[in-house]
């Protein structure tokens, strides 16, 4: 990969220390590998986006939201991803929820 890096790819510090946190303390990762990381992560979010996009399109919608990520990798055959990021979707939601109501309620009170 040249210097001047495709801005499509995701930072490659960001990467590097992704893949560290599974390796053990004392493991070394090359450039090459985390570029080769880098690039992978980077071609599978567009590809799965670019599915959940064509889904908004064809519904008439500019916003791609969870459920369409979660609907495009059901549909590209990634059942099992579909189900891990569907759970961590309505666990997100709910944390938000509740981040939200009480925010809400401490803002009544202290009115």
């Amino acid at each position: 990969m040249s210097e001047d890096m495709d801005s499509n790819f995701l930072p490659v510090a960001n990467i590097g220390r992704i893949m560290k946190q599974i390796l053990p303390p004392s493991a070394k990762i090359s450039k090459e590998a985390k570029e080769t990381i880098q690039e992978c992560a980077s071609e599978f979010i567009s590809f799965v986006t670019g599915e959940a996009s064509a889904r908004c399109l064809k519904e008439n919608r500019k916003t791609v939201n969870g459920d369409d990520v979660c609907w495009a990798l059901n549909s590209l055959g990634l059942e099992n991803y579909s189900q891990a990021m569907l759970r961590y979707l309505y666990k997100f939601r709910e944390c938000n929820n509740n981040n939200n109501n009480s925010s809400s309620s401490n803002n009544n009170n202290n009115n």
